[in-house]
């Protein structure tokens, strides 16, 4: 692609458009190390939009400004940066290449119309990337290539764009090859391919444009070949092929515009090779980002019903339709309060407006069902952790808007008199958990506001409170995750701790037992008198409770009969021997004793609690653990490895079957125990490279092998 004029914004200027299709949203993706976060500073630097790269640029903080990434040295959220080049606005979506953040990348492919994937010179490529790029092929979202860190001591950028074009299939093509300085080390310049010229950096940006060397001729024939072949078989026009085999020579203009296309299609995929330190390449990346990648115009939209569910017609891209946003992301600054960062799907958003806001229920994760109308305070574009006000936001665009109460991750923004709700994208499960414990009363109350906040914030964070272990347990998706949680709770002023987590495990008795059961007091002239008989025996696995009323003579009356069986079931959710619930047995009474003036209903419940106990003694009572039925997503190469972990878990191999989802990839389905899969998110992680996932339901109950179930009542004893 040929490089146009390198347009500047004013520095520090706010990037504002009426018309959607001068905006461009660009997610960048790639793995942690990848150079992401770097390369957004350096493009933001190129167009004037900040003096220089660097997190804190004339007051400006941008890349990692998060505290919590700070000290984990990578990014942890996303962060959107506006830039203006040749009239044309580019929101890029930064998004961490950690797995366990894998919400706010979700958060960004939702927002954005294009992906760029940063691929390191150096790093290589991880597994969760391949994914990551079938994923957007499924969809044909347009993507291109950036090659960055050339400026490493291990760069190769060949090797690098032949792995690209390995793992991600036809059509990944390079349009510049690098140009090596007088050391034969350093990247100094780029060959263009389509317009045969040399782009020379050694005096920085704008690139000085000239003829070619004539040992780069070479190069650039081969390479130019292959390149224009694959542009020309993307063409719309179908006699180009045959014109260029037969010798004629196609000309510049009509290559870029057929590559232009073809890219916005999403059937052609440029790689470009950059170099953030020395500049090398930023011009042309940032060509492919406003000529090639599609307007929001060009970008279906995704689909809307009503707040009943009722169904409702397609978006349109329109500035002056029906108002519709969507909540990409929430978070709370000490000084703003909360911010949402915003895309505009139809309408314009304005400050000061009266707008609807809905969400989808996921009361599962602490976020319900909730609709209300609320006025928007001022509507920003944001760059990094910057806010800088702007008088409106139209379709197609991202903004950031402030003091909207309610507003969630996801939520949907639309117009106060015709409410709608936008269909929700997939989040993934998290399935790490974490138990917190407050040091003191008052940290109680911060952690339940700090946890309000964060959950609001982040879909892929799951806050339970256990009714039977009593613990406070956070789900997150991962280790990382989880320390980002904790260290924001922390930042937040609240003093915690964590602390193993329990799993709710049930009791039952094994053999069948005979259970007696008196309550006989006297107490400041009332007596109380209660006698049962009862026999227990115990239910197959899922059968519950069973109470049965054997008595005969009125032995213990009948109005008191209904009192033993609420002490029995009082008695089974305490626990016998450990405080966890029973289940399965039947409990049958069978004989007893009352007394016209003392017995009373109090009487009886205790009679029948003492009774069940005393059963107990002898019933030979054993712990059950929950069984979970846990699919697993897995490349093939890993099956082998998962399934041996698998039986070291205790787990039994239901089966395996190939993934009719994505090809190369198996599902493996197993029964685990519960208490096997506390750290499984981040251990098949391990396994996989970052590339395995799996999905876990309660299917049943089954007693703990013995010398389990001895270290269980010694842990988990009330």
């Amino acid at each position: 692609m040929a490089q146009k004029s390198q347009e500047k914004g004013p520095a520090g200027g706010t990037p504002v458009v009426t018309e959607p299709d001068r905006v461009r949203n660009v997610v960048l993706v790639g793995h942690s190390g990848a150079g992401k976060t770097t390369l957004v500073e350096a493009l933001l630097a190129a167009t004037g939009t900040i003096s220089r790269a660097g997190n804190v640029v004339d007051g400006t903080t941008v890349g990692d400004h998060d505290p919590a990434a700070v000290r984990q040295q990578r990014s942890v959220s996303l962060s959107c940066a506006p830039l203006l080049h040749n009239g044309i606005k580019v929101n890029l979506l930064d998004t961490p290449g950690y797995a366990d953040f894998v919400g706010e990348l979700r958060a960004g492919l939702r927002a954005a119309d294009a992906a760029l994937f940063v691929v390191s010179a150096a790093g290589g490529m991880d597994a969760a990337t391949v994914a990551l790029w079938e994923e957007c092929a499924a969809v044909d979202m347009p993507r291109a290539v950036a090659v960055a860190r050339l400026d490493q001591p291990r760069a190769d950028y060949d090797e690098a764009v032949a792995l690209c074009q390995r793992v991600f299939g036809d059509n990944v093509m390079p349009l510049y090859l690098p140009m090596l300085g007088d050391d034969g080390i350093s990247t100094v310049g780029l060959l263009g391919l389509i317009t045969r010229r040399v782009f020379d950096y050694t005096a920085g940006l704008p690139a000085d444009v000239r003829e070619p060397d004539p040992e780069h001729l070479p190069a650039i024939a081969e390479s130019r070949n292959e390149l224009i072949e694959g542009v020309i078989a993307e063409s719309e026009d179908e006699t180009l092929m045959d014109r260029y085999l037969e010798g004629e020579e196609i000309g510049t203009e009509v290559l870029i515009e057929d590559l232009e296309k073809a890219v916005a299609r999403g059937h052609f995929y440029p790689v470009v090779p950059v170099c953030a330190e020395t500049g090398v390449g930023l011009d042309a990346l940032l060509e492919v980002l406003t000529a090639a990648f599609p307007s929001p115009l060009e970008h279906e939209l995704p689909p809307v019903a009503g707040v009943d569910g009722s169904p409702r017609p397609p978006l349109t891209c329109d500035p002056a339709g029906p108002l519709v946003a969507e909540v990409v992301k929430t978070t709370v600054d000490r000084h703003v309060g909360r911010v949402s960062l915003v895309r505009v799907f139809s309408g314009t958003l304005r400050p000061d407006q009266t707008v609807h806001v809905s969400g989808h229920g996921m009361a599962e994760r602490g976020h319900p069902d909730h609709d209300a109308d609320e006025r928007v305070g001022h509507v920003y574009t944001p760059l990094g952790a910057t806010l800088r006000e702007v008088q409106l936001c139209v379709a197609g665009d991202i903004c950031a808007i402030t003091k909207s109460g309610s507003a969630e991750t996801g939520d949907t923004i639309s117009a106060k008199d015709d409410p709608l709700l936008i269909a929700p994208w997939e989040m993934p499960e998290p399935l790490l958990p974490v138990a917190i414990v407050a040091r003191s009363r008052a940290d109680e109350d911060a952690l339940a506001r700090n946890l309000a906040r964060l959950v609001a914030g982040d879909p892929t964070l799951r806050l339970e409170r256990n009714p039977e272990t009593h613990q406070l347990v956070l789900w997150c998706m991962g280790e990382a995750h989880a320390d980002v949680v904790l260290d924001r709770l922390r930042a937040g002023g609240v003093e915690l701790d964590t602390e193993p987590v329990r799993v709710s495990l049930r009791e039952t008795l094994t053999v069948p037992a005979r259970g007696h059961g008196r309550h006989v007091k006297q107490s400041g002239g009332h007596g109380q008198y209660a006698v049962c008989d009862i026999e227990v025996e115990p239910l197959p696995r899922g059968s519950g409770f069973e109470f049965v009323d054997r008595i005969v003579g009125g032995a213990v009356p009948h109005n008191y009969i209904p009192s033993v069986e609420k002490g029995v079931r009082a008695q089974l959710e305490r626990g016998l021997i450990t405080g966890h619930p029973v289940v399965d047995l039947r409990v049958t009474l069978v004989d007893g004793k009352a007394h016209s003036v003392d017995s009373s209903d109090a009487a009886f419940q205790t009679a029948g609690a003492l009774a069940l106990r005393d059963a107990a003694e002898r019933g030979q009572p054993a712990l059950l653990e929950p069984i979970d039925e846990v699919t697993i997503r897995v490349p093939d190469g890993s099956v082998g490895a998962v399934m041996g972990d698998l039986s070291g878990r205790r787990g039994r191999v239901l089966g395996t079957e190939p993934d009719p989802d994505a090809e190369g990839r198996t599902l493996v389905r197993a029964e685990v125990p519960a208490t096997e899969l506390l750290r499984y998110a981040a251990e098949l992680r391990s396994m996989t490279a970052g590339t395995g996932t799996f999905r876990r339901h309660f299917v049943r109950h089954d007693p703990m092998p013995t010398h389990l179930a001895d270290q269980a009542r010694k842990e988990q004893a009330p």
